[in-house]
């Protein structure tokens, strides 16, 4: 049986210039309790201007739209077309002030809805035996 499931935007991005902000929405800022108390938070939100059927669709792109590149499938990038639109970024506070976390850098677009904000924790484990392709390091 196929489940569906809803998102609701708990914020937007609001990016001019240098100037870029995560405007809480008010029925969610007491989710906000404590987050000033860490350097860094990972901010997953909707590629919106690419939600329709056919950025869907595509399941196989080349990284980084580099023709070099050997054609993936787009659960092995981190391409912003992919059946569901979710991105994420870790991004590094720069103050709170209410509803607004303003960051350093973000790749989303100005009104992108953020869907979900959590605090960055390293690991308490480095990972071993990492493995990479080659177009990671490539220029």
């Amino acid at each position: 049986m196929k489940k569906s499931f809803q998102i609701h935007p708990v914020g937007w991005i609001h990016k001019k210039e240098s100037n870029i902000t995560i405007e809480i929405e008010p029925q969610y800022t007491g989710a906000l309790l404590g987050m000033e108390t860490f350097s860094h938070i990972l901010v997953f939100y909707w590629f919106h201007e690419n939600d329709d059927a056919e950025n869907r669709s595509i399941l196989q792109v080349r990284p980084r739209k580099n023709p070099k590149n050997p054609l993936t499938g787009v659960f092995a990038t981190h391409a912003p077309v992919r059946p569901n639109l979710i991105a994420i970024t870790t991004c590094k506070i720069e103050s709170i002030d209410g509803a607004f976390i303003r960051i350093d850098d973000i790749d989303a677009r100005d009104g992108s809805p953020v869907v979900d904000i959590k605090c960055y924790l390293p690991e308490k484990k480095a990972l071993e035996d990492l493995k990479l392709p080659d177009w990671i390091t490539r220029d």
